[in-house]
């Protein structure tokens, strides 16, 4: 961690385009939440948070700045800055009607009550843009992240929003904390029924993109948030190595595949898995249609003949179409069809090379 006293100086480097932002504001200003965290932890540039106490759009005019994105319902805008998208948010407060319900902001907060509604202590921290380079830290969130403490503010957070569970794994994945004692206990009575299953999937798709992914999931699953299949062990052992090497890195998206390991379906992946293909064209046949997560995984369960499927053969084509079997007088409809498939899978295997005995092939098999 960086010494608190080096704070100005590593938000300079960090994010050279506030200065402007201090110097011009008419309002108080301040860098809040994750950006202020990982100044402190010194892991450099993250996604930019500001409070203004005041109109973010004033705010924005005076710096000369066109909105390209404006959620009036939270107070919130986006800005390019110095080749960056900041987000400019008016301080606000918030409530929870009832337990898992979105919350009912009002603006024209103080940074106090702004920082009060945040999750965890860690993220309830700020900086001023202008004046005194200090740390507003009314929580202990610097304290919690010297000890590597994840710590809730308030013990009705989980009851109020349960999505907040995952964003502690994402957080103690991400960060290496462990869970402060009270919140490990809140977090194990979170009930995930009283928010909406959409909300509930699209926090998991946040900690699924997350390098950390397997390791939030499994903490989630050691708080007894929710339980990993029965397959996970397997899948995450060997996810990693693939994901990352050809011929399936780029191919499939990757929180798809850590979500599909965690939850499943699996059973198309078993079949394929358990499948012992002898010729390029069996295991075409048996791949082909299936979506490349549910061959992944079959990958990860050790069906290696995929590897040949993925970087070779499916991507073996002929050198005739239908018209070349039309024109060499096979009649139209299924004739077309078998001949051109007996033909591929003669030269997946081998058997026929060049468009002239393809065609061969093809007419002899639509007969």
């Amino acid at each position: 961690m960086i010494p608190v006293e080096r704070l100005g100086e590593a938000m300079r480097a960090a994010y050279p385009e506030l200065e402007r932002v201090g110097r011009i504001g008419r309002d108080p200003v301040f860098l809040v939440g994750g950006a202020v965290r990982d100044l402190l932890l010194g892991r450099g540039r993250v996604d930019v948070d500001l409070v203004v106490e005041g109109d973010p759009e004033t705010l924005a005019s005076v710096l000369g700045l066109t909105p390209h994105a404006n959620h009036d319902r939270f107070g919130t805008l986006k800005v390019e800055l110095g080749g960056h998208e900041i987000d400019i948010a008016a301080a606000r407060s918030e409530r929870y009607p009832e337990p898992g319900a979105l919350p009912v902001v009002e603006r024209g907060a103080s940074l106090g009550e702004d920082l009060a509604r945040r999750d965890f202590t860690v993220n309830a921290m700020a900086v001023p843009l202008s004046g005194a380079i200090e740390l507003v830290d009314p929580y202990g969130g610097l304290a919690d992240l010297e000890a590597g403490l994840l710590r809730v503010l308030h013990p009705a957070s989980f009851v109020d929003d349960p999505t907040r569970a995952i964003r502690a794994a994402r957080y103690a994945a991400r960060l290496d904390l462990r869970l402060e004692a009270e919140t490990e206990q809140l977090i194990r009575a979170t009930d995930p029924d009283t928010v909406s299953a959409d909300r509930w999937r699209a926090e998991l798709a946040r900690l699924a993109r997350e390098p950390t992914a397997a390791a939030g999931l499994e903490e989630l699953a050691g708080w007894e948030v929710l339980e990993l299949g029965e397959r996970w062990e397997v899948l995450a052992a060997a996810l990693p190595e693939l994901l990352a090497d050809s011929p399936w890195a780029g191919e499939v998206d990757w929180a798809a595949a850590w979500l599909a390991a965690a939850f499943g379906p699996w059973d198309d992946a078993v079949g394929l898995a358990a499948a012992s293909p002898t010729q390029p064209s069996q295991a075409w046949t048996l791949a082909r249609g299936h979506e490349p997560t549910e061959l992944l995984l079959a990958r990860a369960l050790g069906a290696e003949w995929l590897d040949d499927y993925m970087g070779v053969w499916r991507e073996v084509e002929l050198e005739i179409d239908g018209a070349d079997l039309v024109a060499a007088g096979v009649p139209e409809g299924p004739a077309v069809g078998r001949g051109l498939a007996a033909a591929l899978r003669l030269k997946l295997d081998g058997k026929v090379a060049g468009r002239e005995q393809e065609l061969a092939a093809a007419i002899a098999a639509s007969a």
